[in-house]
């Protein structure tokens, strides 16, 4: 048992000297890497778009109808757009975005980075001079951190759409009604951090993706288990991520007398 908190241990210490090094290479991934940067965002967001407008639209649907149903039931169908809206945009959107991403990145990270280790890559790059931290892994995390919340304002759009078709359909408000309702109790205090928290969401989800990946075992099983346990393992950091930053920003925003915006 103990040796096995030591092992823990060291591995923590490793993690955090990786991240360390990971966030001191970003500079440079930038200005030497643009490319790969750019190409890792593609992958990252572009080929989210169906799967992340799709989730959007099929969450805003269905909280629509299980929302309305227990408005009208006590007499608030009025309140709906304005609380959907707060729902979606400020929490539901966020999470669900780092979720897609970190079921799909983490798995596809690990699997990639693992692969690599499996053929040897990683090594020649290490022979080579070229360290994989900068050349591998920095690129991928900024890409991450970059596309969460673009993603984010997507859902947010799509899952509002998706309400907005729920009204249309069984509802009593029009469009242009529906669309004001649901400005009410937004403010920008509240949307902005809530859409820029998700780039700590994707800077984790890259960061545990690769480091998972990278520490693999050289076998076809194990590639299998990396992809397995960063989707785990990102989104496990997605959830802890967000119950630390919420009542940070929520503190922060009061603290700068933001509330009011």
């Amino acid at each position: 048992m103990m040796a096995r908190g030591v092992w823990q241990l060291e591995q923590f210490g490793r993690f955090v000297d990786f991240v360390a090094r990971t966030l001191a290479a970003f500079p440079g991934a930038v200005l030497d890497r643009f490319g790969e940067v750019v190409w890792q965002f593609e992958q990252v967001a572009v080929k989210s778009l169906p799967i992340v407008l799709g989730a959007g639209v099929s969450v805003g649907l269905v909280t629509w109808f299980q929302t309305h149903r227990l408005l009208v039931a006590n007499g608030a169908e009025s309140a709906l757009p304005s609380f959907l809206a707060v729902a979606v945009v400020v929490e539901i959107g966020p999470v669900l975005a780092g979720l897609l991403v970190a079921s799909r990145m983490g798995a596809g990270l690990a699997a990639e980075l693992g692969s690599m280790r499996l053929n040897e890559e990683i090594e020649a790059r290490i022979v080579l001079g070229a360290d994989p931290v900068p050349s591998l892994v920095a690129p991928r995390a900024i890409a991450c951190a970059l596309a969460v919340p673009l993603l984010t304002v997507l859902i947010d759009a799509s899952a509002l759409v998706g309400a907005l078709m729920g009204e249309v359909a069984a509802g009593k408000l029009s469009p242009l009604l529906f669309w004001r309702d649901s400005l009410v109790f937004l403010r920008l205090s509240d949307v902005i951090p809530a859409t820029l928290k998700t780039a700590v969401f994707g800077l984790l989800v890259g960061l545990i993706g690769c480091w998972t990946g990278l520490n693999a075992d050289r076998s076809t099983e194990a590639v299998g288990r990396a992809a397995t346990r960063g989707v785990v393992r990102a989104t496990l950091a997605v959830f802890a991520a967000n119950v630390i930053l919420v009542p940070c920003i929520q503190l922060a925003t009061e603290a700068l007398g933001w509330g009011s915006l």
